[in-house]
């Protein structure tokens, strides 16, 4: 049973932190010793896993896993999808997805709600003009079996374009974009290819022959989106599915009046937030003071929790660039830079690289927020952090080579050796 609460519930914005973080299962410090189900349970609370192959750290969906669960086998992740537990599909970008949610990823798909996206884009084109090839690579997967695009030679030399990728690779994209392939599992973070029908099997799933309500499904992604933030503005909606156009405070009208939705104030913000219904028990919770963040993390660069950059900034006063993709030159703070969350607030970012033949954790740089002011409790709690992390890569040695403001290194080195000590 829903419980009653006011109208137009306010809380403070850090409340609606705690709110979010609790959605996102990042308020607390995780159990010691996690659990097979705790992956799919994360994954499932936050709908979405982005992927991502940079691995100067662990690759972004496995450090995404590790700020929520803890030092986890890494390869329960391959396991979940081999089982059929998850599956690949693009939404935000590709992502890894509940197999509970097949069909409405789908439904997505088929009523065109990926169209403008490049993937769709390239395999429109390539539709268009090698469908011959397409349908080449196609006839040998369904003889021959699973296959990664390592598996065939290539027609011809890879070009500048599309990253580089042979014809086969692009074509390989191309069918799994159209929802002919899937992928059946990944071996060395390579994906293996199958037939979407053998795949679906595997996940206990069918393809609906039913027409699809687009309204319908329009309405499911917003309702999720909203439950996975835990509470969020209008205009942050569409950039969790990527769906169009973004939303205002009038589309919304209707789920508020069905009770699906619970409009609520945030002091501080201009612009109303909207609960979940799911999530009326934890606004009550979050109103009244009991959600309390204690947990402290490196998160990823394409962590939920970072991915809407005009999100993080009203939520945390955090302004986030992914500058992996930005020319050195113009980097501030480099390549591959972790948010560091610390109870409740984005306090800082971690620049850091696993030298993993070394057994060796390099903080490049560590920049806190302007206004943190760190203390010993702050100290040890990051201190503890970064050596998780760094347990967790089999690269034990912690070294910080600078921090802003410049005394922090010092303060943090201090704290990871008597760690150690």
């Amino acid at each position: 049973m829903t419980p009653a609460i006011d109208p137009t519930p306010a809380l403070g914005v850090q409340q609606a932190r705690n709110l979010h973080l609790e959605a996102q299962g990042l308020l607390r410090k995780p159990a010691a010793r996690p659990k097979r189900a705790s992956l799919l349970a994360a994954i499932e609370r936050m709908q979405l896993l982005q992927i991502d192959t940079i691995h100067v750290v662990a690759r972004s969906p496995y450090l995404v896993l590790f700020s929520r669960l803890g030092a986890y086998p890494t390869d329960w992740l391959g396991d979940a999808l081999e089982r059929g537990e998850i599956f690949e599909a693009w939404s935000h970008e590709a992502c890894f997805v509940p197999t509970a949610a097949f069909a409405l990823h789908r439904a997505h798909s088929d009523c065109g709600g990926r169209a403008g996206h490049w993937a769709d884009k390239h395999a429109a084109r390539a539709q268009d003009a090698q469908r011959a090839g397409m349908n080449a690579v196609l006839e040998r997967i369904r003889v021959q079996g699973p296959s990664k695009a390592s598996d065939f030679e290539g027609t011809r030399p890879a070009t500048s374009g599309w990253w580089g990728w042979k014809d086969e690779k692009r074509w390989l994209e191309a069918l799994f974009a159209r929802g002919e392939l899937m992928v059946a599992r990944r071996e060395r973070f390579q994906r293996v290819y199958d037939l979407s029908e053998r795949v679906m099997q595997r996940m206990g799933v069918e393809r609906s022959a039913q027409a699809v309500d687009e309204r319908a499904v329009a309405r499911r992604l917003v309702l999720d989106s909203v439950k996975a933030l835990g509470i969020c503005q209008a205009r942050w909606i569409a950039d969790y599915y990527r769906t169009r156009p973004r939303h205002k405070d009038a589309d919304l009208d209707e789920l508020v009046a069905s009770g699906e939705l619970i409009r609520v104030d945030v002091r501080g913000w201009d612009d109303r937030a909207y609960v979940h219904r799911d999530h009326a028990g934890l606004l009550q919770q979050a109103i009244a003071g009991k959600l309390r963040a204690t947990h402290t993390t490196l998160l990823s660069p394409f962590d939920p929790v970072v991915w809407d950059r005009a999100r993080a900034s009203a939520m945390f006063g955090f302004d986030y660039t992914i500058e992996c993709y930005v020319p050195e030159p113009k980097r501030r703070y480099g390549y591959f830079v972790l948010p560091v969350l610390h109870r409740g607030a984005l306090v800082g970012r971690l620049d850091a690289k696993a030298h993993r033949d070394e057994g060796r954790f390099e903080v490049k740089g560590i920049h806190l927020e302007t206004g943190v002011r760190p203390d010993v409790r702050m100290t040890e709690a990051l201190a503890v952090a970064v050596q998780a992390c760094a347990d967790w890569h089999e690269t034990p040695k912690v070294t910080v080579r600078r921090s802003d403001p410049r005394p922090f290194a010092g303060d943090l080195r201090r704290a990871l050796q008597a760690l150690r000590a």
